[in-house]
């Protein structure tokens, strides 16, 4: 088996060029290729598509490439807590494809699985299916571009909309442990996208808190198998770069009470 590790975030990421399309691992803060992301803006790579729950706050994940104006188009389901996001998208800067979540999910899972498309019944009757979703403004706030009406058939009396399949370039992921052969354990929520997302890129770049060696992990407890991994770089989380951070935190303020602090 070939050893897949590389040793630096840098080397990791260095054959990602301009114009490349990323999957990008995380929900919000969790689960995030830090280290990835921040050799890529370091490295100063542009006109990137990311495909990603969502892009991260103005200062961290992938908000940071974002303000940088490093991201050129972005497939996301969810977008509300980047305000740059929304000041780019409207100001005709940024090309914004909104997807569903359980959809994006598919998406990435079965482009990974060799499907090229699948027929679901989210975003039937909307605009998702029909087409006429704004997906970039002009400088004046007209709509530039718009999405296009899909293939909807009827299927034992309900109707579904076909949706092609994602392979992106590059896949990003964060995940607790790996091997060196690329074999990956995801921590709880961390679950999340970084699974599909590493299935689905054609290059898939695993940073991983602990590196251990070829049979240390219980073949039972693997998430991701390495056949889906083609790098390995080990990234520490008491490192600079293994910075975890809290997107929201729920505060008590008295009985039967909470409110919701920004972290």
């Amino acid at each position: 088996m070939i050893d897949k590790v590389v040793a630096t975030v840098e080397e990791a990421v260095a054959d990602i060029p301009d114009g490349a399309s990323l999957a990008v691992g995380g929900f919000g803060l969790c689960g995030i290729p830090v280290g990835l992301i921040d050799a890529l803006f370091r490295r100063g790579t542009k006109d990137l598509e990311t495909i990603s729950n969502n892009c991260g706050v103005d200062d961290w994940g992938l908000g940071v490439l974002l303000s940088s104006g490093r991201i050129r188009r972005t497939v996301s389901s969810y977008v509300g807590e980047n305000k740059e996001f929304a000041r780019q998208f409207l100001a005709g800067e940024l090309e914004v494809v909104l997807t569903p979540q359980g959809t994006l999910a598919e998406k990435l899972r079965a482009g990974g699985a060799g499907i090229p498309a699948f027929y679901t019944s989210a975003g039937v009757g909307t605009q998702v299916a029909e087409g006429g979703l704004p997906q970039k403004y002009d400088a004046e706030g007209n709509v530039a571009k718009a999405s296009s009406p899909k293939e909807v058939r009827t299927f034992h009396g309900a109707e579904y909309v076909l949706e092609e399949s994602l392979t992106p370039d590059f896949g990003l992921v964060h995940a607790l442990k790996g091997d060196r052969h690329g074999n990956l354990v995801f921590h709880e929520t961390a679950m999340n996208f970084n699974p599909l997302c590493a299935m689905a890129g054609r290059v898939t770049i695993a940073e991983v808190e602990e590196l251990v060696e070829p049979g240390e992990l219980n073949p039972e407890h693997i998430h991701t198998p390495g056949i889906f991994v083609q790098r390995i770089v080990h990234v520490p989380s008491d490192s600079p770069l293994g910075e975890k951070r809290i997107e929201k935190r729920t505060a008590a303020t008295g009985a039967g009470q909470s409110r919701g602090e920004a972290s």
